[in-house]
């Protein structure tokens, strides 16, 4: 399904109201006619939290005419298996464990690991992390711009 990126403009001011309630907005997409929004913050994200943000923005998006027709609102945390938006985000979760696809250069094929994120190592626009592979202790050391997806893998 495609998605449809706000303008820049609106998109600033919705971190705004995530940020004037306690939150951060990690990622905002409108896809077919919802428009999702995900919150963060470090105690975690409360269903108020998700209430607020969302009177707070349904006002603005109102006040801005937004949509040409119905849409769907959705506040939420980014939940258990929470994907990763920015590079940073490999940062904060070393050491635990993640599912990541990526496309393999060497083969041209799409591959997925589950695992213990071992390290992450910045460099300017691209960078890259390791992965030890949970069933078989492989480690995959994987350049960010190949990622397609990385996302936590849920720990009971």
């Amino acid at each position: 399904m495609p998605q449809t990126y706000l303008e820049p403009r609106l998109e600033e001011e919705l971190r705004q109201i995530a940020q004037h309630s306690g939150c951060e907005l990690l990622h905002c997409e409108f896809v077919g006619s919802a428009l999702r929004l995900y919150l963060d913050r470090p105690q975690g994200v409360s269903l108020e939290d998700c209430q607020t943000v969302s009177k707070q923005v349904s006002a603005l998006l109102d006040a801005h005419d937004f949509g040409a027709g119905r849409y769907l609102l959705e506040v939420s945390s980014p939940g258990l298996n929470r994907r990763f938006y920015r590079s940073d985000d490999y940062q904060r979760f070393l050491g635990r464990s993640v599912r990541i696809t990526w496309k393999d250069p060497t083969m041209e094929t799409t591959k997925t690991v589950v695992g213990r994120l071992e390290s992450y190592r910045p460099s300017g626009d691209h960078g890259e992390v390791k992965v030890i592979d949970s069933s078989g202790g492989r480690d995959y050391t994987i350049s960010l711009k190949n990622i397609q997806l990385a996302r936590l893998e849920p720990e009971f």
